[in-house]
């Protein structure tokens, strides 16, 4: 067993020594925030929505509960539309709609 774990971790460290070794010539890319592309999309508009509930996500992220439209349009930020009417704004499938009947479309 504890050759397993040496050859396993000898061997990440050759991945992460290749990785390394590439030309390092060219500016790397700033890294794009996964926190803020999320965060943009969770943007909800209240006036589109007519309940305005919030949870925590399995990220620690507060996310908008699944609320009715106001409307007949998708409301800003929905991710999926839910088997009772509402629009969930989840930043995961995992549990989309679970309490409301479950999920009718992806959007």
């Amino acid at each position: 067993m504890r050759l397993i774990s040496l050859l396993i971790i000898f061997a990440a460290s050759l991945l992460v020594g290749s990785a390394v070794a590439k030309d390092e010539s060219q500016p790397l890319p700033a890294p794009a925030s996964t926190a803020a592309s999320k965060s943009a999309k969770a943007e909800v508009d209240e006036s589109q929505v007519k309940e305005h509930g919030s949870y925590v996500n399995r990220s620690g992220q507060r996310v908008h509960s699944p609320a009715h439209s106001t409307t007949d349009a998708i409301p800003q930020g929905a991710s999926a539309k839910c088997r009772d009417g509402t629009y969930s704004f989840s930043q995961h499938r995992g549990g989309t709609c679970s309490h409301h009947g479950g999920v009718a479309a992806w959007l």
